[in-house]
């Protein structure tokens, strides 16, 4: 919880006799839930995701009694300003004032100025983006980041409160919608009790007292427990997405290990995979396994955070596996155990003479992650001259993926997806995660210092961009 006003007093009014059960209530409103799921206690989230993390469930929990009116006319700020106000400074008096009435939002980053500010968008109540003062946030988040906190105006520009919480995308995306559901919901179920009561209202003339301020004032709690919902399961490893190939099938790494039978020669089995069409020749020992031409990877229906794979030739034909000849073994590599069947199926008749029963390899996805790749061998190029092939190898890729289907565009082309209003939705979302990943790439990784500028010009999307 960074400080961008020294508030230490208000805080300590908060731990008074008067206000310290309340307080509490707020910090059980905003974890109890989440971590009764989870298994723990809240006492034991610093032991889980770390002090740091404690501190911002602390601090939401604060500033949602900082901006709640409480029965009585009883509120925490005008309490403190009120009795002690009088021992603050002018710029202190005014940011407790207007964390009295900020609330909380979820925010998309952009324009970061390093140590200085950056722009936020507000994601449910819309408009322009606002430039907000801020050094330590600044530095820590990425272009295109989502954050929840609270934006507070000043006099001397805005700036946001101490409590920052940094949301992945999917989960972002899941409490905007039920954000958006509560704002629908909420009128219809007051209605239905206040007739149970006798009193004449309607859920449309509720609905249009439900304005975003109302919905997120209520909601506060929501947010932090989305996040802390989403930091247990990270810090459990419960939140991977599920890896689809493009079949929809989970991934899992075959590699069946066929052994030449004695006096066969290479050359034969070189010969024999010529006459399968479907096996393209890379060099003398290795080939692509591609599927039916003009086949093009197909929608897979969603399943939660399910994320599907696949590889296609510059030509646009899809990879299915490849095929390595060394020694005396000839060795299929495929991500799936449908696709090692069907490779199976497909080699086994014309290599009958040639080859034994394989051998199966399997490696999941853990392992894989596991696997210590050896560091690169040294290019002999200048770090500038490598950056530039880096570069341009970046670009020839993605001009060849614009014209390739994206499973997250509803298996269309980018390209196909921008000429509509829906898909330039869906493109500008695509365009934004591909620069928010490069963004975390490690300082001085030619990747992370990539420009995509011209994909956004080039589908047409670039007035999104800012």
């Amino acid at each position: 919880m960074s400080k961008p006003h020294d508030i230490a007093g208000l805080i300590a009014w908060a731990k008074r006799d008067e206000w310290r059960g309340i307080l509490a209530e707020f910090i059980d409103r905003h974890s109890a839930k989440v971590c009764e799921a989870a298994g723990i206690d809240v006492e034991e989230i610093a032991d889980v995701l770390g002090e740091d993390a404690a501190t911002v469930v602390w601090g939401a929990a604060f500033e949602d009694l900082v901006a709640t009116d409480l029965p009585g006319n009883r509120n925490l700020a005008d309490d403190y300003l009120r009795r002690r106000g009088w021992k603050e400074g002018v710029s202190v008096r005014e940011y407790i004032a207007g964390l009295r009435r900020a609330t909380i939002s979820v925010y998309e980053v952009s324009g970061l100025v390093p140590g200085e500010s950056m722009l936020l968008r507000d994601l449910v109540r819309g408009g322009e983006p606002v430039r907000v003062s801020e050094k330590l946030g600044s530095q820590g988040l990425r272009q295109w980041d989502r954050i929840a906190t609270r934006v507070i105006p000043m006099s001397e520009g805005a700036v946001i409160s101490g409590t920052l919480m940094l949301f992945d995308h999917d989960t972002s995306e899941a409490l905007l919608a039920s954000l958006r559901k509560t704002r629908t919901q909420a009128p219809r179920d007051v209605a239905a009790i206040a007739q149970e009561f006798g009193i004449k209202t309607d859920s449309k003339t509720l609905a249009d007292m439900m304005t975003p301020d109302l919905l997120l004032a209520g909601a506060a709690f929501m947010v932090t427990n989305f996040w802390l919902d989403a930091g247990i399961k990270a810090a459990r490893g419960q939140n991977r997405p599920e890896l689809l190939n493009s079949e929809g099938d989970p991934l899992d790494f075959i590699t069946l290990h066929f052994p030449l039978l004695p006096k066969v020669k290479p050359e034969q089995v070189r010969q024999a995979l010529a006459a399968v069409p479907a096996f393209r020749q890379e060099d003398p020992g290795f080939w692509n396994w591609l599927d039916e031409p003009g086949t093009k990877p197909q929608p897979v229906p969603r399943r939660g955070k399910a994320q599907t794979f696949f590889s296609t030739m510059e030509d646009g034909s899809l990879v299915l596996g490849t095929l390595a000849l060394k020694g005396r073994r000839l060795s299929l590599e495929v991500n799936s155990t449908a696709r090692a069947a069907r490779g199976r199926a497909l080699l086994e008749p014309v290599l009958a003479e040639l080859v034994g029963s394989p051998l199966t390899e399997r490696t999941d996805l853990e392992q894989m992650l596991e696997t210590k790749r050896p560091p690169p061998k040294p290019s002999g190029l200048s770090p500038e001259e490598e950056r530039a092939l880096i570069h341009q190898s970046l670009e020839d890729h993605y001009r060849h993926i614009l014209d390739q289907p994206i499973p997250s565009l509803g298996g269309k082309s980018p390209r196909a997806a921008a000429k509509t209003p829906k898909g330039r939705e869906k493109v500008v979302a695509w365009l934004k995660t591909l620069e928010n990943h490069s963004a975390k790439r490690p300082t001085g990784d030619p990747i992370g210092e990539y420009d995509f500028g011209w994909m956004w010009r080039e589908l047409g999307v670039e007035a999104r961009r800012h």
